[in-house]
């Protein structure tokens, strides 16, 4: 295969993307010297993308089909802005063979491979036959072009289950379910449809025989325009939640010299037969005994390329930009050296114990870790910005290099105890359990089925905030009402001569904290616990981050009130109370009958009108954010008093979607 795509020299580089990728590939371009261009929409305006680039051009509205995935706007905000490239990122039109193509007819270099290539290896179903052509080991499964449930139904049969359900377009683990029977199937291909048509507007799917207890392991390929492909070792990707990735790393724990030749070779030979231009990446399942099973290839630079990045030294971003200018690879593949390990994590704006459920919100207080010691912090957040209801999850990535593995874990675990976001849920304290697990720190018995295998039903319960971490929340909020002396410094006097007193809320847990003022500090008593408090101070003007002695030991508590509520940073951790004599008073409509949507997003269906009778559990609303499905279920088992949503409508976090009256 010769595809078709303009390869030549450049000088200015449109990013087509948003946050943390569009500001980490300007970073790269601006470093050789090229000019760039960020492209927003209107829920951007004013992101940190857009300040980073040298210009920028706004290219429609909030929804990704009236900006990010808009190929017209797109290819006319290059030429408006002249540019004569077109970095694509990834996500959004990274794999679409269309916009390759557009790009190309336009004139402009695409810097990533070409259209045909993506086309070959865009469709799973298309992929396999290919890459099973080539000789790469392939799992049992079905491929094929009658896409009707009584054919699905019979090739699940023959494959055997349990069965992976796959959407044949896309990836990020959007449309794929496990079905364990041929009960389960029906209702899982009309899922993985759905949620297929919405993501990647194809519902084609294809099966695979279920490989259980997997790793999840891949291989970054490099190829020039020169007919010269290389590897550059593997990526571990097996802690995952919902079939996404949580923490990747390289090289991986289960992979020794020998395997990682096999599998690398595989890579090439697969990237060789297809004619690949560029960065792309071969993804496996590598079972118990070392077998490995080509899953799909990702023909676009990958989230988790800075651990590679790390041990190699190389900068992928920069071979992309050289590839697509023309410039020969400059290395062999006995010249490629692996130094060390690298670990990355994912950090979401996700609400960890309902689901892993997205949250937008208000990024009211954002300090990432010293980017020091070999850790690597890439970001698009910026305080007072937000998380938008539009776009994928991901705010942020956390890397760290050491010279082994745990030296990396150790370093990691102490970036992601640094990390302070606060105004919406993250999975901040998740990633730290997660690398604080015996299981992982080993690494020997990590797969894809890790966090749940772990965790289990640890991950559905709310942590309890530490007494400590009370007393200092508490203090922070009277603190803060407080006047302050020269440095920020609070005086006990400041207090007056009279106990205040402080009520905190989380959920249905409640706790009372009283402060009184003696000698040159105070004392705080809190849920039966007392704690001595002196040397107060505020560390800046915005009162965000409060200094005091505590029991003898000087600490510091984040703080970011909103409303009635107020969210800390405090030990490693994010928290989130309620000022009681302050809270709302909730209506009937929060009684145990009301479904209320968990998160702002898309009504994609409604199952239920008023007056039907419904089970507990029963399907009832289907909400779509952050491109993925999200299904909502009766709470009790009655009669459906009223419905407020709509199909093709919006929610709001909280909106009260329908109201089910128990049956007597």
């Amino acid at each position: 295969m010769t595809p078709r795509k303009q390869i030549r020299p450049f000088h200015t580089v449109l990013v087509a993307n948003r946050g943390e990728i569009a500001i980490r590939i300007m970073r790269t371009a601006r470093r050789l010297g090229y000019g760039t261009v960020a492209v927003y929409s209107e829920a951007d305006r004013g992101g940190p993308h857009v300040h980073a680039a040298d210009r920028a051009v706004c290219i429609g509205g909030a929804a990704p089909r009236d900006s990010y995935l808009n190929i017209p706007a797109l290819i006319d905000a290059a030429r408006r802005a002249g540019a004569d490239a077109v970095h694509p990122g990834y996500g959004f039109l990274a794999e679409n063979a269309d916009f390759a193509d557009a790009v190309d007819a336009a004139g402009l270099v695409f810097i990533g491979p070409a259209g045909a290539a993506i086309r070959a290896m865009g469709n799973k179903a298309q992929a396999k036959r290919l890459v099973l052509a080539a000789g790469m080991p392939c799992i049992p499964g079905y491929q094929g072009a009658d896409q009707s449930d009584a054919a699905l139904l019979a090739a699940a049969a023959d494959v055997g289950f349990p069965v992976m359900v796959k959407a044949a377009a896309g990836g990020g683990g959007r449309g794929m379910r496990l079905v364990p029977d041929a009960g389960a199937l029906p209702q899982a291909l009309a899922s993985a449809r759905s949620e297929a048509e919405v993501a990647f507007g194809s519902a084609e799917l294809i099966l695979e025989r279920a490989v259980l207890a997997p790793r999840h392991v891949e291989i970054q390929v490099l190829a020039d325009s020169h007919g010269h492909v290389i590897h550059l070792g593997e990526r571990d990707c097996s802690v995952q939640r919902r079939h996404q990735k949580v923490i990747e790393e390289a090289p991986s724990p289960a992979v020794d010299a020998a395997l990682r030749a096999r599998m690398g070779e595989a890579a090439v030979n697969a990237a060789k037969a297809i004619g690949y231009i560029g960065a792309g990446t071969m993804e496996f399942l590598l079972d118990r005994d070392g077998r490995f099973y080509f899953m799909e290839m990702n023909t676009r630079l990958q989230v988790e390329h800075a651990v590679t990045e790390a041990i190699t030294g190389l900068d992928l971003v920069e071979w992309q930009l050289r590839v697509a200018a023309g410039e020969p690879l400059a290395l062999a593949q006995d010249d490629v050296r692996l130094d060390g390990h690298a670990i990355e994590v994912r950090l979401t704006a996700e609400d960890v114990p309902a689901g892993f459920l997205p949250q937008t919100g208000p990024v009211l207080r954002w300090r990432p870790p010293p980017q020091e010691g070999g850790v690597r912090v890439d970001h698009g957040l910026a305080e007072g910005g937000a998380v938008s209801p539009h776009y994928d999850s991901m705010v942020a990535k956390l890397v760290a290099h050491g010279r082994t593995r745990d030296e990396a874990r150790r370093k990691l675990l102490r970036a992601v105890g640094q990390c302070v976001l606060l105004g919406l849920p993250s999975n901040q304290g998740f990633l730290a359990d997660c690398l604080a697990d015996p299981a992982f720190a080993d690494g020997g018995a990590v797969h894809t089925g890790f966090v749940q295998e772990r965790f289990g039903e640890r991950l559905s319960e709310r942590p309890q905030p530490p007494l400590r971490t009370l007393a200092l929340a508490a203090f922070a909020v009277l603190a803060g009402t407080m006047p302050r002396q020269e440095g920020g410094r609070i005086r006990p006097a400041a207090l007056g001569g009279q106990a205040a007193r402080v009520g905190l809320a989380q959920g249905d847990a409640r706790w009372d904290a009283q402060l009184a003022a003696g000698g040159e500090g105070w004392q705080l008593a809190v849920q039966g616990g007392s704690f001595a408090l002196r040397g107060a101070a505020w560390e800046d003007d915005a009162r965000a981050t409060l200094r005091v002695e505590c029991d003898g030991i000087t600490e510091r508590i984040v703080v970011a009130p909103q409303g009635d509520a107020l969210h800390c940073f405090h030990a490693g951790r994010a928290w989130s109370f309620e000022r009681v004599s302050e809270r709302k008073r909730r209506g009937a409509e929060g009684g145990s009958g009301a479904v209320t949507a968990p998160l702002t997003g898309r009504i994609v269906d409604v199952a239920v009108r008023a007056g039907d009778a419904v089970q507990a559990g029963q399907r009832l609303v289907v909400l779509e954010a952050m491109k993925m499905e999200h299904t909502l279920t009766a709470p009790l088992a009655g009669v459906v008093a009223e419905v407020c949503a709509q199909a093709g409508g919006q929610s709001a976090k909280g909106a009260l979607l329908l109201r089910i009256e128990e049956a007597a």
